[in-house]
C-alpha cells in the first residue's frame, strides 16, 4: 500500500515538473492491404494509454523523472495479431521552432541550410524524423540559444535486429522483427518538439540515395496475441554556452550512455601495413607519362587498375607513393622502392600545371583532365611531398627541385588567401576563383605549418596562423563545418576533422598561451567532429553481407548530410583525440580513440576472408549501412564502385600515429 502512495506521489510529481513540456502520443493500426488508421493515446494520470476507441492491443507507460532526466517507458502488449507503429511527440513550450537549432548526431547540425533542398534540410521541411541507424548515436537534440538550454532525448534498449523491408516507401509491414525506431524533431504550431518512436517513421521525406528525396515511410511491426514489445527513451535537459556547446555536451552524454567497447585486435600496425602494401604493388601504373597507383573509379568485383591518376582527395597518389617508399626501404622490398620514385620522377616532370599547381586529377581513359582546381587537392599534395622530402632529408638525400616546385606552389597559395584568412574551395589555372567557399580552408593550414618547419620560413607559418583567426572566427566560434569535400557542398565529417587537425599542427610548434588558444580551437573542433562516429553498432538483417560477416559500426564515421554511409576517413584524428586527452586529462578522448583504431581495421580483405572485395588490401570505401545507397546495392552492402587510394592512405596514417610530431619536431632544431 505504501508503494502504490509513493508510485501515485511520483506520478504527480512528474504530471507537475513536465508542465513546461507536453508530451503526447498515437499508434499506428494497419491492416494488411489497408491503409493504417490512426490512434491517438490519452494520458489520464494512470499507466495506461487509453484511446476513445476501443483498441486491439494495451499500451502502458510509466515516467520516471530524476533531476534533469526524465525516463519513459512504454509496453505495447497485443490482444490479437496486431501490426503497429507507436509515435511519441515531446513539446517543448518555452522553445520557439525558429529559434530553436537540432542535432541528429552524423546526420543533422543546426538546420542544415548548407545542405541543398534535394537533401534532408530545412529547405525542404523544418520537421524531419529518421531511423535510428542513420545516426551516430539514436538521439535528438534541440538548442535554445535565448535560454542557453537544450533537450535531448536517445533510445535506451538495445538495438540488435533488423528486417528486410519490402518496400521503400509507403506503409510497409516488415519481413520479421527489427529493433529499429526513429527519432526526429517537429515544428508543433510554432513550437520545437522532440518525436521518436517504434518501429521506424521516417518523414516526411526518406533519403534513399546521394540527392534523392522519396516519399515518408512507415513500418509496421507485426505483435501476435498476447505478445509484448518494451520501449524505453531517456529525456534529458542541460545547459550549454552555445550550440558548440551543446554538441560537444551531447557527444559526451552519447559517449557515457553507449559506453562503446574497442574491438578484439585482429591486427598489429606492422601485420596491417603488410596486407595494405599489396595495394601498392598490385595497383601501380607505369605506362603513362604520369606513373600512378590506381585507386580511384574501381570496381569492387575485380578491382581492375583504371585510368585515374588523383593526386588528392581520394586518389592520394603522392600520399601512398610516400607510404610504399618507407615501407619498401624499411622492408627491403626494391620493387615498391622504384614504383615510388618513379611516381615521384613523372610527377616532377610532367605534373605540374604551367602555374605551378598540380595536375590534380588526369584520366587518361578518356584523354582529359580537371581544369578547375581545388585548395583541398593541392594541400594534400604538398603534405605528401614535405613528407616525403622530411624523410628524403633524414636520409641524407637532397631534391632541390623538388623543393622549387613546392615553394611556387605555396606562392601560389599566397596569392589565393584572402583578405579574412580564407581560402577559396576551388579556382583554375589562373588564380580566378570559382568557388569562394571557406569551408575548405584548415586543408591548407597544415601543409603550411609544414612548410615553415621544413623550409624554416616565417612567412608560412603566419599565412598559417591567419588561416586559423578565419576557422575561429567564421567556421568554430559558429560550429558551422561545410563544403571540406569536393563530390558535396554541405555539412560534412571532414571539415571539422581538417579543422581540428590544423589546430592541432599550430599547437605543436607553439608555446605558450598561443599554444593554448590552437589547443582549445583544436578540442572544440574535435567534439563537434567526434560527433560524425558511431558509438554504437547498428544491426542489419539476414542476408546483409556487412552483418552476415560480423561487421560493427562503432568508430567508424558517418559522411556528410548528402552520402549517408560510414568510411573510414580518419588519417591523424585518432592520433590528435590522444594528444588532446593528454593535455586535457579527459581519458574519454582516448578511449573513443582506441575504439576506432580497432574497429577500423575490421574490413580488412585477406584470402579467405576478402568481404565481397576482389584483392587483397584494397580496403573497402563506401560502406552502406542504412537504408541508402551511393547508387547501387543498398544497406549492408557497398557501392560497385569504390576508391581504395584514399582509405589506403587513411589507415596508414592511422597506423603511423607519431609522423607528425616526429616531423614538426624539426621545428626544436
Amino acid at each position: 500500500m505504501k508503494k502504490n502512495f509513493l508510485i501515485s506521489l511520483l506520478l504527480v510529481a512528474n504530471s507537475y515538473a513536465l508542465s513546461a513540456q507536453e508530451m503526447s502520443q498515437a499508434i499506428l493500426l494497419k491492416a494488411p492491404g489497408n491503409p493504417a488508421k490512426r490512434f491517438e493515446l490519452l494520458d489520464n494520470g494512470g499507466q495506461t494509454l487509453e484511446s476513445t476507441t476501443i483498441m486491439p492491443l494495451d499500451v502502458k507507460q510509466t515516467i520516471v523523472k530524476n533531476g534533469g532526466t526524465t525516463i519513459v517507458n512504454v509496453v505495447v502488449t497485443a490482444k490479437e495479431r496486431v501490426y503497429f507503429n507507436f509515435e511519441k511527440t515531446f513539446k517543448i513550450k518555452k522553445y520557439t521552432h525558429t529559434e530553436s537549432e537540432f542535432l541528429m548526431p552524423g546526420f543533422w547540425y543546426h538546420k542544415n541550410m548548407r545542405s541543398p533542398q534535394e537533401a534532408p534540410s530545412f529547405k525542404t521541411s523544418d520537421s524531419w524524423q529518421v531511423r535510428e541507424d542513420r545516426l551516430s548515436t539514436p538521439l535528438t537534440g534541440v538548442f535554445n540559444a535565448a535560454s542557453n538550454t537544450y533537450y535531448t532525448v536517445i533510445r535506451l534498449d538495445k538495438i540488435e535486429r533488423d528486417a528486410l523491408t519490402p518496400l521503400q516507401g509507403g506503409e510497409v509491414i516488415l519481413s520479421g522483427k527489427t529493433d529499429l525506431g526513429f527519432t526526429g524533431f517537429k515544428n508543433v504550431d510554432g513550437t520545437s518538439a522532440l518525436v521518436f518512436g517504434f518501429p521506424y517513421h521516417e518523414a516526411p521525406k526518406t533519403y534513399l540515395r546521394k540527392l534523392t528525396l522519396a516519399p515518408e515511410v512507415v513500418a509496421f511491426e507485426k505483435l501476435e496475441k498476447g505478445e509484448t514489445r518494451h520501449l524505453s527513451w531517456e529525456i534529458n535537459e542541460g545547459k550549454a554556452d552555445n550550440y558548440g556547446d551543446f554538441v560537444s555536451k551531447a557527444w559526451t552524454y552519447s559517449y557515457d550512455r553507449q559506453k562503446p567497447s574497442t574491438f578484439p585486435t585482429v591486427y598489429t600496425p606492422d601485420q596491417a601495413k603488410d596486407i595494405l602494401a599489396n595495394f601498392f604493388k598490385e595497383s601501380y601504373v607505369g605506362d603513362k607519362e604520369l606513373k600512378y597507383y590506381s585507386g580511384v573509379h574501381m570496381r569492387t568485383d575485380d578491382c581492375n587498375n583504371t585510368g585515374s591518376a588523383e593526386v588528392g582527395f581520394v586518389g592520394r597518389v603522392l600520399l601512398n607513393a610516400y607510404n610504399a617508399l618507407e615501407y619498401g626501404e624499411t622492408h627491403g622490398q626494391t620493387q615498391l622502392v622504384s614504383n615510388a620514385k618513379a611516381i615521384f620522377d613523372s610527377y616532377l616532370q610532367h605534373g605540374f600545371t604551367d602555374s605551378g599547381f598540380f595536375r590534380e586529377f588526369v584520366d587518361f581513359t578518356h584523354n582529359n583532365e580537371t581544369k578547375e582546381f581545388s585548395i583541398r587537392r593541392q594541400s594534400e599534395g604538398i603534405f605528401a611531398m614535405l613528407n616525403y622530402l622530411g624523410y628524403e632529408q633524414k636520409k641524407g638525400r637532397k631534391h632541390p627541385e623538388w623543393e622549387r616546385r613546392i615553394k611556387k606552389l605555396l606562392g601560389n597559395f599566397a596569392k589565393l588567401q584572402q583578405a579574412d584568412g580564407s581560402f577559396p574551395r576551388k579556382f583554375d589555372d589562373q588564380l580566378q576563383v570559382k568557388d569562394g567557399s571557406g569551408g575548405s580552408t584548415p586543408s591548407a593550414t597544415v601543409p603550411l605549418v609544414m612548410a615553415s618547419v621544413y623550409f624554416k620560413q616565417g612567412e608560412y607559418l603566419q599565412q598559417a596562423q591567419k588561416s586559423a583567426i578565419y576557422l575561429e572566427r567564421e567556421i568554430i566560434s559558429k560550429s558551422d563545418y561545410f563544403s571540406s569535400t569536393l563530390d558535396a557542398n554541405c555539412e560534412d565529417k571532414e571539415a571539422s576533422l581538417y579543422a581540428s587537425t590544423a589546430m592541432y599542427y599550430l599547437a605543436l610548434v607553439s608555446k605558450g598561451k598561443e599554444r593554448q588558444y590552437y589547443l582549445e580551437q583544436c578540442k572544440k573542433a574535435a567534439y563537434f567532429c567526434l560527433t560524425w562516429y558511431y558509438t554504437w553498432d547498428v544491426p542489419f538483417a539476414a542476408g546483409q553481407m556487412l552483418g552476415d560477416v560480423g561487421f560493427k559500426s562503432r568508430g567508424w564515421g558517418n559522411v556528410s548530410v548528402e552520402n549517408n554511409h560510414v568510411d573510414v576517413f580518419i588519417f591523424e584524428f585518432a592520433a590528435v583525440l590522444d594528444w588532446l586527452a593528454k593535455e586535457t586529462k579527459e581519458q574519454r578522448l582516448s578511449a573513443f580513440s582506441s575504439v576506432i583504431k580497432s574497429s577500423m581495421l575490421q574490413l580488412m580483405p585477406v584470402k579467405d576472408h576478402l568481404f565481397n572485395i576482389a584483392k587483397i588490401g584494397y580496403y573497402p570505401e563506401v560502406v552502406q549501412h542504412t537504408n541508402w545507397d551511393y547508387g547501387k546495392n543498398g544497406k549492408g552492402f557497398y557501392n560497385d564502385i569504390f576508391a581504395p587510394g584514399w582509405t589506403v592512405a587513411s589507415l596508414w596514417e592511422l597506423l603511423s600515429p607519431s609522423r607528425t610530431a616526429d616531423f614538426l619536431s624539426m621545428a626544436r632544431k
